[in-house]
């Protein structure tokens, strides 16, 4: 039976938060009475109710990126035996507490608030016609050779889009602490490939300086958030400690030399032969004394 268009169009499952947002907004503008500061007070509301999440997404992803080596240990150890390699890696993720699907959640339960403050926007641009912050709707806006500044928080300012390219280059770039060399690498190309992207939409579809205003805001305060987990968690991560298969070799000097696969190196075991007593020379000194 083919589903109907106009019941597929009448049955929108984000319109219940569309319209909260809607309302939220509308009492923050009663308040402030300008659109432009409660698009702001709108999204650090949003980020402070999130904030449980993105912690909780913060710890998963330094807990996953601690347990990287002893992952890649277990690869190079199971490689033609996936079967084992499953188990050891479950096995893994149970005693380190480490789940990879973990910092997925907060993101995923995120997606509808930015999906219906788009439409909640977009819906009601008529709203925002007459709206003025800041530079958008002044005279000098209004005059602003090829429209580059917005008359109105309903049309596009180009200066606020360049402002949220760059502030997502930051957000990418610098506030996602990454110790594998390929993982930071591909952070390098995605914090020019991902502005570069919403660069390209924001002046294709021409999205309303009210809408960059809301993202522009929200991505500032991530990118306040994560700094503070960063100075929090990362400078202090908790050890977690070396693959139990690493034993580490021991130089000449019978010092520990870390393996080559990056974990940490365990304290050098005593030579034998010595009664645990140390050096020679260190004997001869002792027994002087007596």
């Amino acid at each position: 039976m083919e589903f109907p268009i106009a019941t597929w169009l009448a049955f929108n499952p984000i319109q219940p938060i569309v319209d909260l947002l809607h309302a939220v907004l509308t009492a923050i503008y009663g308040v402030v009475h300008n659109y432009g500061w409660s698009l702001i007070l709108l999204a650090s509301i949003v980020k402070l109710a999130f904030w449980p999440l993105n912690t909780m997404q913060f710890k998963a992803m330094l807990k996953t990126q601690q347990i990287a080596p002893r992952l890649k240990a277990l690869q190079a150890k199971f490689k033609n035996d996936k079967e084992k390699l499953n188990q050891e890696t479950m096995a893994l993720y149970k005693e380190t507490g480490a789940n990879p699907l973990a910092g997925c959640a907060p993101i995923l339960l995120q997606m509808p608030i930015l999906i219906s403050l788009y439409w909640a926007v977009i819906s009601d641009k008529a709203m925002f016609a007459s709206q003025s912050w800041l530079w958008i709707g002044s005279d000098v806006a209004k005059a602003s050779p090829f429209h580059m500044l917005a008359a109105s928080l309903a049309v596009p300012d180009y200066v606020l889009l360049a402002c949220y390219v760059v502030s997502m280059y930051f957000s990418v770039r610098f506030t996602s602490p990454a110790v594998d060399p390929q993982q930071a690498q591909q952070q390098k190309i995605m914090a020019f490939v991902s502005p570069a992207m919403v660069g390209f939409l924001g002046v294709k579809y021409a999205w309303p300086s009210a809408l960059i205003i809301y993202w522009l805001s929200f991505n500032v305060f991530t990118m306040a958030q994560q700094f503070y987990l960063i100075r929090k968690y990362h400078n202090n991560p908790a050890a977690i400690g070396p693959h139990p298969e690493a034993t580490p070799a021991l130089s000449s000097a019978g010092t520990a030399v870390a393996p080559k696969n990056g974990l940490p190196a365990a304290p050098a075991a005593a030579p034998a032969g010595n009664g645990g007593g140390g050096s020679r020379a260190a004997r001869r000194r002792r027994s002087s004394r007596r």
